[in-house]
């Protein structure tokens, strides 16, 4: 959590007109609570009593200061020191209403007590109730206008709220009042950071910790700005300067874990996220974070109950629950995988990540239907939020008749699943007066020669909400969901991809200078080798069977970084892998789909290459992650002539390889020319 709020439980909190000043609570002024003790008559216990009381809270010894602080109240009953104290210890156990009680009783005795209403709506905030602490804090400031800390979290319950600018107002207004108030310097470097202006943010932490160099909080929070930056070895840097200032800040000691994950470093992060449970066994982001490094490792069991176990200490914890779900997926366990993906969502009803990740684990189990509708929950996410295209013309529901209507299709991810989609669209085009088609200007020559009655345009997103060129339109990923009987019946599995002729033609031509046939097509990994999509893929050194393969000319479909592969093929099999030098891959699609078209044969692993040769009609050996999110009906490679060789989790693709090698084998030997 980036947010540090100033915290009621910290009885210095009280502020500094209190009279409490410093984290050890070393002095201890005449004047606590804006009760002069010398002459209370009474109302307050001795000074020495409040200070045992503070000692007993400041050693974390809670119950005994909770037991003390009670047995003092029968003795001075309206002492209002005692019940801000009492307060306090109350809601740094989680006693809220207590502690509210507490506030309550000692503004009713004392009606201008400023720091009972600033550690009320402290307590109101940990509650949820963000209006009503909004209104503890007016009522303090009411009272004191010169609180700069009641200004400050006011800021804090106003960012919660998702009202940033009023918070930054409210955090200046702190530091108009107390120049050197670091505190409120985090806070805005919070909102800052909620706000997308990392650089910013950044300039904030430096800030506060220009002014408390022993700022631990600063510094854990800087450390995740420059981590999401991916400014790793700064960030890690930075955690360890917080954890040098407070060795038991298991927060820090997790977010320097999460840097060694995202630095591919799995055993440093779990070592860390061990020293963070071991200072507070019941850290549940350390262990839902532990669990999803295990994972990664691709020990699942033990990533399971490092969730079970977060899940213990936390039941509402919804983002342990789909991280579970995704263990349990890569386990081949999708009914439940599916219970705790559901879970997730049923605490956290917007939670668009789970509701994604069930799509997929409902997809893969053949619940074709649900798993549709699920998909649709991507507009929900970042990367949907940020891609999603907004037009005056309402979506087409699948319902409404096309007739004597235009509508428009429009890309929405990758070239390949454009592509693949793109087979159902002759369908709609039949029940529509027209229909046209948006996509990367490298599909539109080739999409347009494949589907003569779709006009096919590049996409520009310049003018989306004036347009009135069409009635409905819908994005590509949600096609299949109107479209489920004709996908069910296999009646899009036709090569609908048209290449150039004449350019089929040239490199039949070109393949046959080279060497004999058959000529095999490969490609093994994908431009974006992220952690997340590693298991998709393979080293090149595994597909070693099909190298094996006897006469046969292999041509490289690899798209990016494949020169190093190419020269380890050489040199460990003896197998010279033909790249075309004057071919772009990545760009020109026309050209790999006629090169694809004159191939005989495709291996590849789950990427652009495999949907286009299967599309084109080539025969297309896929080998792929069972438990992948892309092993369902949406993203599988669809055409005449596909075969799927699957591999489970924590099993080596060799075995997949040599089945798809022996399968090769077995059709060259009856039908390749002898």
């Amino acid at each position: 959590k980036l947010d540090r709020m100033a915290d009621a439980k910290s009885v210095f909190d009280q502020g500094k007109k209190a009279g409490m000043k410093g984290d050890g609570f070393d002095q201890i002024e005449q004047k606590v609570s804006g009760i002069d003790i010398a002459s209370a008559n009474n109302q307050d216990p001795p000074t020495s009593q409040i200070q045992a009381l503070i000692d007993l809270y400041t050693q974390g010894k809670l119950q005994q200061a909770s037991a003390d602080a009670s047995l003092l109240l029968t003795k001075f009953p309206n002492s209002v020191t005692l019940l801000n104290i009492i307060g306090a210890v109350n809601q740094s156990i989680g006693k809220l209403d207590q502690a509210l009680e507490a506030y309550k009783k000692a503004i009713s005795i004392q009606p201008d007590f400023a720091e009972a209403y600033n550690n009320m709506g402290n307590a109101l905030k940990d509650q949820g109730k963000l209006e009503e602490a909004i209104n503890a804090y007016d009522k303090a400031i009411s009272i004191q206008p010169d609180f700069a800390e009641a200004y400050n979290n006011m800021g804090v319950t106003l960012k919660d709220q998702g009202k940033l600018e009023e918070a930054i107002n409210a955090y200046n207004k702190a530091i108009s009042l107390e120049p050197d108030y670091a505190e409120a310097y985090n806070s805005i470097g919070n909102v800052l950071q909620n706000q997308g202006k990392p650089e910013q943010a950044i300039e904030a932490y430096t800030k506060a910790l220009s002014i408390n160099p022993d700022y631990a909080d600063a510094y854990n929070n800087l450390g995740v700005t420059l981590k999401n930056q991916g400014m790793l070895e700064e960030a890690i840097e930075t955690f360890k300067k917080a954890i040098s200032i407070k060795p038991d800040y298991a927060e820090a000691v997790t977010n320097m874990g999460n840097a060694f994950q995202d630095q591919g470093m799995l055993e440093e992060a779990i070592e860390t996220f061990k020293k963070a449970i071991s200072i507070n066994p019941d850290y549940v982001d350390a262990h839902n974070n532990m669990g999803v490094n295990l994972k990664d490792q691709g020990k699942l069991g033990a990533a399971i109950e490092a969730f079970k176990k977060a899940i213990s200490i936390k039941p509402d914890y919804a983002e342990a629950y789909n991280n579970m779900g995704n263990a349990l997926k890569d386990q081949g366990k999708f009914e439940e995988a599916i219970e705790a993906y559901t879970k997730a969502v049923s605490l956290k009803p917007d939670y668009a990540e789970a509701h994604q990740n069930l799509s997929y684990a409902l997809l893969n189990n053949g619940r074709v239907k649900e798993g549709l509708d699920e998909f649709e929950w991507r507009w929900k996410s970042h990367q949907g939020l940020s891609s999603v295209r907004v037009f005056s013309k309402p979506l087409w529901d699948g319902k409404k008749s096309l007739k004597g209507k235009t509508i428009l299709f429009w890309a929405e991810q990758g070239i390949g699943d454009t592509i693949n989609w793109s087979s159902g669209l002759s369908f709609v085009a039949s029940k529509a007066a027209h229909c046209i088609l948006e996509c990367p200007q490298k599909l539109v020559s080739l999409l347009a020669r494949s589907l003569p009655n779709v006009e096919v345009r590049p996409e520009n997103i310049s003018s989306d909400s004036e347009r009135d060129d069409f009635d409905f339109h819908l994005p590509m990923g949600s096609l299949y969901r109107h479209l489920i009987p004709i996908i069910s019946q296999g009646s899009n599995d036709d090569a609908f991809l048209t290449p150039d002729p004449v350019r089929i033609k040239y490199w039949q031509e070109r393949l046959k200078s080279l060497a004999k046939g058959p000529y095999i097509g490969i490609s093994w990994k994908s431009s974006n080798m992220s952690r997340t999509r590693l298991p998709n893929y393979a080293s090149i050194s595994e597909l070693s069977p099909v190298f094996e393969i006897p006469d046969a000319t292999f041509i490289n479909l690899q798209y990016k970084d494949f020169e190093n592969d190419l020269s380890k093929v050489q040199d460990e099999f003896g197998v010279k892998v033909h790249n075309f030098g004057d071919l772009d891959q990545l760009e020109n699609i026309e050209e790999v789909a006629a090169l694809s078209a004159a191939l005989d044969i495709v291996v590849s692993t789950q990427s652009v290459v495999p949907l286009i040769s299967a599309r084109v009609g080539t025969v297309t050996k896929l080998a792929r992650w069972k438990q992948g999110s892309w092993g369902n009906v949406l993203f599988e490679p669809v055409g005449p002539s596909v075969n799927i060789f699957e591999r489970s989790t924590l099993d080596p693709w060799d075995d997949v390889f040599r089945l798809i090698a022996d399968d090769i084998a077995l059709e060259i030997e009856n039908w390749w020319p002898k």
